[in-house]
């Protein structure tokens, strides 16, 4: 049996991977006393008898537990703890392995023999899975200033920000959904901590403008990249796009990617961010004309965003199937045995 350590289990995301690992049989759950989630030594001894340590801290604490870690070892213990940061501190970092499985075609292999994983971000998850296949086939030029916009439930904030929206929503029960802050950007100084990662797996010269913006829903995330046709090293068209990115996730469970200007899943003109909700597929909708290319991925915030991300990492570390303990949504919309995908590249549900 694996035993694994979530240091931060507390926190939205810490929470989330406890829930989708409690009643796995090939799991034990290490846990600490509150009392002691500050005590180096003690964190120390849990880290060193982990099998995995699950990172859901931020960044500097993240620093210091992997620095726990590695201040000494446990008596008679032939093997490193392993680490999987759903933090910002080790996404680019030369020594931590990128925890993207469906990044390139090595990505997994990667992810399964290494000791250190970072976890992707979740708007960086969005971004890069649309836009990778484009890189990886020499079409997207590393000079192009691409520009991104996201909308994520309040989830995305933390504990915190969770709190917040919802007193809000309590102590204004019938109000207008504008007036309970029903979408509000951030990130203006145009610094978001995620943009480095975005730059660097997208092999961009240039950081792309991100603009993300908060709505009052709980779960739930699109992402948006705007291409134009100078971008591109030679001639595209929306069909063309759809092509590479389809083919690239062909065989890829959690990921379903819509034909080019396919508008089966708008309602009302509408696209709904929560429609992954629970679940690890994420979508991918090529719309625009030979002029310019919009990519949008929807998928949750806290499952292929963050913690079912980490689940996916941990189950290719551990051998396991990839998708234990993961959903899939169906063709109806609801949530499926993970491992029996029902939607295939290009397949409209």
């Amino acid at each position: 049996m694996y035993k694994i350590f979530i240091d931060g289990h507390a926190g939205t995301t810490g929470l989330q991977i406890h829930q989708r690992l409690q009643d796995r049989t090939d799991i034990e759950l290490l846990g600490i006393n509150d009392a002691d989630r500050k005590n180096a030594d003690v964190r120390k001894q849990v880290i060193e008898t982990a099998d995995v340590v699950i990172l859901c801290l931020p960044d500097q604490a993240a620093i210091e537990s992997v620095q726990l870690a590695q201040a000494g070892t446990v008596p008679n213990k032939t093997k490193k703890v392993r680490f999987i940061d759903a933090s910002t501190a080790h996404r680019t970092h030369p020594d931590w392995v990128y925890g993207l499985p469906e990044g390139t075609r090595s990505q997994r292999s990667k992810i399964a023999s290494a000791q250190l994983v970072s976890n992707p971000g979740c708007y960086p998850t969005g971004f890069l899975l649309p836009v990778m296949p484009l890189v990886e086939q020499n079409l997207l030029n590393s000079s192009a200033l691409i520009t991104i916009s996201a909308l994520s439930g309040y989830s995305g904030g933390g504990r915190s920000m969770m709190e917040k929206y919802e007193q809000r929503a309590e102590k204004q029960p019938g109000k207008n959904p504008a007036d309970l802050w029903y979408s509000r950007p951030y990130g203006l100084q145009l610094a978001h901590k995620h943009i480095p990662e975005m730059k660097h797996f997208a092999r961009l010269d240039h950081s792309p403008l991100f603009l993300p913006s908060v709505g009052h829903f709980a779960q739930g995330m699109l992402v948006s990249a705007g291409l134009f046709k100078g971008f591109f090293s030679e001639t595209v068209s929306p069909q063309k796009i759809f092509d590479i990115i389809a083919s690239a996730y062909e065989h890829e469970s959690c990921i379903n990617v819509y034909g080019p200007n396919d508008e089966s899943q708008l309602a009302d003109g509408f696209l709904d961010p929560q429609t992954n909700n629970d679940t690890n597929s994420l979508d991918i909708f090529v719309f625009g004309n030979e002029e310019q290319i919009l990519l949008i991925s929807r998928f949750d915030n806290l499952g292929k965003g963050a913690a079912g991300a980490a689940i996916q990492n941990l189950n290719l570390m551990l051998g396991t199937p990839e998708l234990e303990g993961l959903d899939l949504r169906d063709q109806k919309g609801s949530a499926s045995v993970a491992g029996n995908p029902q939607l295939r590249a290009g397949q409209s549900s």
